[in-house]
């Protein structure tokens, strides 16, 4: 039993984060503190001040743990991981958890490419590729790349150069002169690089580099009379500068900073960031809040300030804020150390700064009134829709669902699959498949209790071996259990729960005739529900999503166990030979009337494997003709291509 007095006799004067519990032991808030002895008693004295919303929060904190860290800093950031992780109900959210773009330079090939790429950040820049961005903007990330491409003629394809010179018919961008067809070895390979290295150039905003460039090879060419390479030239020119224009100078002196303000309409929030780089506002985002009800404008900033930069790597040097911030010392020095030198958090009182962030409020205002409608339609499909199917089971606090699927072929390859859906949105990192190893045949109630077993005998395993503290999505259990079935089906997640000492309630989906949903089957009864409802469109969703991730991957074991060719019945015919033999000789025919020197000519094969692909096909000619016919080596082998 879990004694709240007692334990805050315990915690320790020391640095690190807290996380509150409920009785169902969800995780409903977490929070960082210089010293973890004062900040956790503050929740539990008769005398606290502190908002509506954490007040509720304490009436439902059932028990408490904390984690130690070195410093406050490493706080921050854990606290930061946390939230995302665990979506405490009373915590300030940032919906938006996105990737960024990225130009990827292939510079490491003969004829390097140009494409568009998202990540996380955590790129790193080799002798083979190089990264340019994050860019704040998709748009503006392709439009960059698409100018690059076509002003300097940098090939978009896949092709594998110089290897590939001459095998294929040039592409369309040849045709209409965005390419100089390297492909076809119409372009040397110096001529093609120096073009590449002004497209970097170009990326990298060195515009008057490359319009420098490109103004001497136009005069070089006017001066030889060539007037039709000259305004080839003068294009260029014209493009770049076009492309400089529609970017807003600032006066900022090539100062990197961001600009943030935020819109509040009742339980919602929108944040509105200008992105300047290098003196230039290159871009603006909006990102959306929940569960800001009673949170001031400056703590709606300050979550937004840290869950935002730690998962984006864009850093600037200056952050210009509309609110200041309680925490903003302690925020500047993290922000220090993940960018490398010094960032400053500032919030202007006067001059072209000040109305630089009230435009921001402005821009944050008008994203909040269009979005409105669809903040009400998204709640109602996804939180509305949860509501509903609560009170249909007369249940409380349900956030996330998990449901179960079995997939085979009479028997074969039987598989499993576990999604999950929290706050009525998938939550696929938490997906789970299995592989069913004990169970022999067609016995879809056995393979369920396997399934069910395996998944919850692992979270206990993970909750025991981390003290309690959820780790992973098999540790973190669910609110509401949805079996795909009626009646056989909750009995046999009730049976495994029974075994393994597990209270969570589980309810079936009943079908009628037609294989539709008609009713919710729990506690023994069937309840009626709503089909025209958004908690049924939800089942539904559910239902579809845990089909098709069983069937994906039922159809992907099936397939690798197809992958048969008439190859593997020759002795010391492996599949890197089988593969090189059938790419070698563009399928069977070809190999069946090729000689033992012909057959030694492919990689990896010797004299003694050679003869035995060659005396194979003279064995018994039909025979293999009919084997042949029945495989179908060259629809089959697909997927070594």
């Amino acid at each position: 039993m879990f004694n709240i007095e007692e334990e805050l006799k315990k915690l320790p004067a020391k640095p690190g984060v807290y996380l509150m519990h409920d009785e169902h032991d969800t995780v409903i808030y977490v929070g960082k503190a210089k010293v973890l002895k004062n900040r956790v008693r503050q929740y539990f004295q008769s005398s606290r001040n502190v908002s509506p919303k954490i007040e509720k929060m304490i009436s439902n904190i059932d028990h408490f743990e904390y984690i130690i860290t070195d410093s406050e800093v490493e706080a921050l950031v854990l606290e930061s991981n946390l939230i995302k992780e665990y979506s405490p109900k009373y915590n300030t959210m940032l919906r938006d958890d996105k990737s960024y773009p990225f130009i990827k330079a292939t510079v490491g090939e003969k004829f390097p490419r140009l494409f568009l790429m998202r990540s996380n950040g955590k790129l790193k820049n080799t002798g083979k590729v190089k990264y340019y961005g994050p860019y704040t903007s998709a748009y503006a990330a392709k439009d960059l790349l698409l100018m690059a491409q076509k002003i300097y003629h940098v090939r978009t394809c896949n092709k594998v150069l110089p290897r590939d010179t001459g095998l294929f018919r040039p592409c369309l961008n040849y045709h209409i002169n965005q390419c100089k067809a390297p492909c076809q070895g119409y372009v040397s390979e110096e001529e093609y690089r120096e073009e590449f290295n002004l497209a970097l150039k170009f990326i990298e905003g060195d515009r008057d580099y490359c319009i420098g460039i490109l103004t001497e090879k136009m005069v070089e060419a006017s001066e030889r009379m060539d007037f039709e390479e000259a305004a080839i030239f003068r294009d260029k020119i014209e493009n770049i500068k076009r492309a400089v224009v529609n970017q807003k100078i600032t006066d900022f002196e090539g100062v990197d900073k961001d600009v943030i303000a935020c819109a509040i309409d009742g339980d919602e929030a929108v944040i509105q960031a200008f992105f300047i780089r290098q003196g230039k506002l290159v871009g603006r985002d909006n990102f959306h809040m929940d569960r800001v009800l009673n949170v001031s404008r400056s703590d709606i900033i300050q979550d937004f300030v840290k869950q935002f930069y730690s998962g984006t790597p864009m850093i600037p040097s200056e952050i210009m804020l509309e609110y200041d911030i309680n925490d903003r010392e302690l925020i500047e020095k993290w922000l220090s150390e993940k960018r490398g030198n010094g960032v400053h958090i500032k919030v202007p009182k006067k001059g072209q700064k000040e109305r630089l962030v009230e435009l921001a409020h402005k821009n944050a205002v008008l994203v909040m009134e269009a979005d409105r409608d669809k903040f009400k339609r998204i709640e109602a499909k996804t939180t509305g829709a949860m509501e509903e199917i609560c009170k249909w089971l007369n249940l409380d606090g349900v956030r996330r669902i998990e449901s179960y699927d079995i997939s085979h072929t009479s028997g074969f390859q039987s598989v499993g699959s576990m999604v999950v859906f929290q706050d009525g949105l998938p939550k696929k990192n938490d997906y789970r498949k299995f592989k069913l190893m004990g169970v022999q045949g067609n016995d879809d109630y056995a393979s369920m209790e396997e399934i069910l077993t395996r998944r919850f005998e692992h979270g206990l395993a993970d909750l025991e071996e981390n003290e309690g503290l959820v780790k992973t999505g098999f540790s973190r259990f669910p609110d509401l259990i949805m079996m795909d079935g009626g009646k056989g089906q909750v009995n046999v997640c009730l049976k495994v729960f029974e075994k393994l000492g597990i209270d969570i309630p589980v309810c079936g989906l009943v079908k009628d005739d037609k294989h539709r949903t008609r009713g919710i089957y729990y506690n023994n009864v069937e309840l009626p529900i709503d089909t025209h409802s958004e908690g049924f469109w939800l089942i539904t969703r559910i239902q579809d999503e845990v089909h098709r991730f069983a069937i994906e991957y039922h159809r992907s074991l099936r397939s690798k166990v197809q992958v048969k060719s008439v190859l593997d019945d020759i002795p010391l015919i492996g599949p890197k030979r089988r593969r090189a033999l059938l790419k070698y000789f563009e399928g069977i025919e070809r190999l069946k009337n090729a000689s033992v020197e012909e057959i030694k000519q492919v990689e990896s094969m010797d004299a003694k494997s050679a003869e035995n692909v060659y005396n194979y096909f003279r064995e018994d000619e039909n025979k293999i003709n009919d084997e042949i016919n029945e495989k179908q080596d060259i629809i089959i082998e697909k997927q070594d291509d």
